[in-house]
């Protein structure tokens, strides 16, 4: 066995590779702090096709569930630099919660794609018929379907109103949300509680039960997730439990389905300018979004092309049961 290498000649050594670690340490904040350092004050970087709002935005309030119409800051949701490809052409598409935020930017760049639209709401008919005409101008058919995910007769009404007009039903996309800020547990009554998980996990349980049967080989559904339901949110302790039920509920449906030829998947967004939060936490829409690495919250137009990306053939044939996050960064 060799003597350890120990005594003067190893401690020389040991002195050198820390003063060398002190050297590399010195280079690295050196540069850090003339080239490297973000400052506070520096404005968020625009990394997309056209510049988007950046925080301080509007001190926004919304009665629930919350018109897009009554915003001042009105969410960009036309994607004007986006090109439609045929991605989806001759589709027909059910979407909930495509009255406003980010159903009506997917129902706009489906239709943009080729797919006739179903849109399934709650009671915001004004914001839903602005959907319809939006879809109409790309040139697609669009039906209204006011109702309650949570109820299974409407589910069934829904996906059977879509099949008598469009003939078919190819993609389900499951948007519609309940979601209401608590400062504690104690906080969330059980008439709370039991809303969102009626909207958030029922609603998609019953319109995926509806839509299944319908869906042929190449169809998706694609669910709407949340970074809260990978994260956690400390204040949306009810919110965050269902959307880690949605991406579970993704993972197993699509075990279930792609036998079929039916692939299902989740988008999981961070910050999204829409209704939903205005209608939720008013006193907190100046800084939303202020803490992700993008320091801004996206516009729905930015999240709608990666449910195109999941949703068509074309593009997502040997995806399934996966989550994608789009959440500004890491």
């Amino acid at each position: 066995m060799s003597e350890p290498n120990t005594g003067p000649d190893a401690e020389r050594r040991a002195e050198r590779v820390a003063d060398h670690e002190r050297e590399i340490q010195d280079r690295i904040e050196a540069r850090e702090a003339r080239s490297f350092q973000v400052k506070d004050d520096e404005p968020p970087p625009q990394t997309g096709a056209r510049a988007y709002p950046v925080p301080p935005l509007p001190r926004e309030s919304l009665e629930k569930p919350g018109l897009e119409s009554d915003l001042s800051l009105r969410p960009m949701w036309d994607a004007p630099y986006y090109r439609g490809s045929g991605k989806l052409e001759g589709f027909a598409a059910l979407i909930t919660g495509a009255d406003s935020g980010i159903g009506r930017a997917v129902a706009v760049l489906f239709a943009r794609e080729g797919a006739d639209v179903a849109i399934a709401y709650l009671e915001e008919h004004e914001d839903a018929e602005v959907t319809k005409a939006a879809v109409e101008a790309e040139g697609r058919r669009a039906i209204l379907l006011p109702g309650d995910v949570s109820d299974p007769a409407y589910a069934e009404a829904a996906v059977r109103q879509t099949l008598e007009a469009f003939g078919k039903l190819d993609v389900l996309v499951n948007n519609a949300a309940f979601q209401m800020h608590a400062a504690a547990i104690e906080d969330i009554d059980y008439d709370h509680f039991d809303r969102t998980l009626k909207t958030n996990l029922y609603g998609y349980f019953n319109m995926a039960k509806a839509a299944a049967p319908h869906l042929k080989a190449g169809g998706s559904i694609v669910n709407c997730g949340s970074v809260t339901g990978l994260e956690g949110s400390k204040e949306l302790l009810d919110y965050s439990m269902t959307k880690g039920g949605v991406h579970a509920f993704t993972r197993s449906l699509a075990g279930s389905l792609i036998k079929r030829g039916v692939r299902v998947n989740a988008v999981a967004p961070g910050p999204v300018w829409t209704p939903l939060n205005p209608a939720d936490k008013p006193d907190k829409t100046p800084e939303f979004g202020k803490d992700t690495p993008m320091g801004r919250p996206a516009q729905p137009e930015e999240l709608a092309p990666a449910f195109v990306f999941l949703a068509s053939p074309q593009t997502a044939s040997y995806i399934t049961g996966e989550i994608l996050p789009v959440i500004g960064g890491y």
